[in-house]
């Protein structure tokens, strides 16, 4: 009697542990997870009953069935019906209208997503995902023209767009271009109307820019701008490295940026200093220049900027400068993307128009370098100061000092390297320096674009 009674508890605790044993396999095992699927969808609150809506579902343990359904008062269709199970842990479904319906009288639709995995948990059946999502239907474009731009746009220039875009849920605004920038534009003068300086880089070879009007249901208005395009060949330099400028301004560099630390070979240096740090140096600049505010612009009427007084060009804006070294060709390349101006040892530098100083301190070859806003995506930086008289947060007026011209950073004499950038793009300071030039295609597009709009 007394070994039945010790069989049994043995078989008791045998079980009591199988069980426990499966119920700890059930709580750490992939196979009984117990998260719902996620998902993600794309189109939030408006539809425009033609591209298809994404829907992205995410799972451990792979998806067994999805369903999406879209009803509306008076019709309901399944538009994806999936019980083919997969282990695939990502997939993506798109859904689009029935077959043969392309519009609906109702405003809205709801879709619905119903999508379980191949968990098993919850007495085999999976964890299931069920949610509904109302989508507002507007098969509408944006109402979109364009008021008045610069006639013309020369390689490394700039010019400016002024247009109307208006729709009741409009997005986004943005002007792409061929090669792949995208200028942001700003509210002007009054509602539905805006204005975009844009830019031609010296690098690329052609340019054009569209604006395009997008709203919350994804429909596009285009519009191409009848730029005419000017080209402009800049100047090509073939430059011999010196032994006495690697043993000197090379050297004397390399010690300073965490780029070269451990590079001996000058020449590895020099090629590091030319690409590397000037990449990571103009990456700073493209950031804090590209972007714009907005808010309302009523007006914008910049001065030429004349930042040194007295000053002597001594290198070209957009010069491609192209190095060797004792018969070695073609070690390594740079554009320059400012005009160098020289006048008198530590001369003073003067900001021509008003803004807010963005950036005021060291940026590897820059130097010290300050860059001020002046509004309108327009901004202009000073390298190799030798002194800032400003710092970042500051308001400059007209005719403020801001600097001094000097030698720090990547520079061989005492001058001032001279930038304008249009919304992360460096463009020639000439223009922007010679008031006819901005008074034929700035101004006088500001000046046909306000008639226009004040007559309506």
């Amino acid at each position: 009697m007394r070994r039945g009674r010790n069989n049994s508890g043995i078989i008791g605790w045998v079980i009591a542990a199988v069980v426990i044993a499966a119920f700890g396999f059930m709580g750490f095992s992939p196979l009984f997870e117990k998260d719902d699927p996620k998902v993600t969808v794309s189109q939030q609150g408006y539809w425009n009953f033609r591209d298809p809506i994404h829907v992205n579902v995410e799972d451990a343990s792979g998806l067994k069935s999805f369903k999406a359904t879209l009803t509306t008062p008076h019709d309901e269709w399944v538009v994806v019906d999936q019980n083919t199970p997969s282990k695939v842990t990502k997939q993506t479904f798109d859904i689009l209208p029935p077959n043969g319906v392309r519009r609906v009288e109702s405003a809205s639709v709801v879709l619905k997503i119903e999508a379980t995995d191949n968990s098993l948990w919850g007495l085999f059946m999976g964890n299931t995902y069920k949610k509904e999502f109302t989508l507002v239907i507007d098969q509408h474009q944006p109402s979109l023209s364009i008021v008045s731009n610069s006639y013309k746009i020369q390689k490394g220039g700039s010019a400016i767009v002024v247009f109307k875009a208006e729709d009741a849920n409009l997005e986004s605004l943005k002007i792409r271009t061929n090669f792949g920038k995208t200028f942001i534009a700003q509210p002007f003068i009054k509602k539905g109307y805006y204005a975009s300086l844009v830019a031609w880089p010296v690098q690329e070879a052609s340019f054009s820019a569209t604006v395009v009007a997008r709203d919350k249901a994804g429909n596009e208005a285009k519009s191409a701008i009848p730029f005419r395009l000017k080209d402009h060949a800049y100047k090509v330099s073939n430059i011999e490295l010196s032994d006495q400028f690697l043993e000197g301004k090379i050297a004397e560099l390399a010690n300073t940026y965490e780029q070269t630390a451990g590079v001996d070979d000058r020449l590895q240096q020099f090629r590091i200093i030319n690409e590397k740090v000037r990449s990571d140096n103009e990456k700073i600049i493209h950031d804090i220049t590209s972007k714009v505010s907005q808010t309302l612009i009523p007006d914008f009427r910049p001065a030429p900027f004349y930042p040194l007084v007295n000053g002597q060009k001594v290198a070209d804006f957009g010069d491609h400068r192209i190095y060797s070294y004792k018969g070695k060709e073609n070690l390594s390349n740079a554009y320059h993307m400012g005009l160098d101006l020289a006048s008198i040892h530590m001369g003073p530098i003067i900001a021509s128009n008003g803004g807010k100083v963005v950036f005021a301190r060291p940026n590897g070859i820059y130097g010290n370098l300050p860059i001020i806003d002046h509004g309108f995506g327009l901004y202009t930086l000073y390298g190799h100061c030798s002194e800032l008289n400003v710092q970042e947060g500051d308001s400059v007026a007209a005719g403020q000092q801001i600097a001094k011209t000097g030698l720090s950073g990547y520079a061989m004499g005492d001058h001032l390297h001279f930038g304008i950038l249009v919304q992360g793009i460096e463009v020639r300071p000439e223009e922007w320096m010679d008031s006819k030039w901005i008074a034929d295609n700035i101004t006088s597009v500001i000046d046909t674009a306000k008639v226009f709009i004040n007559q309506r």
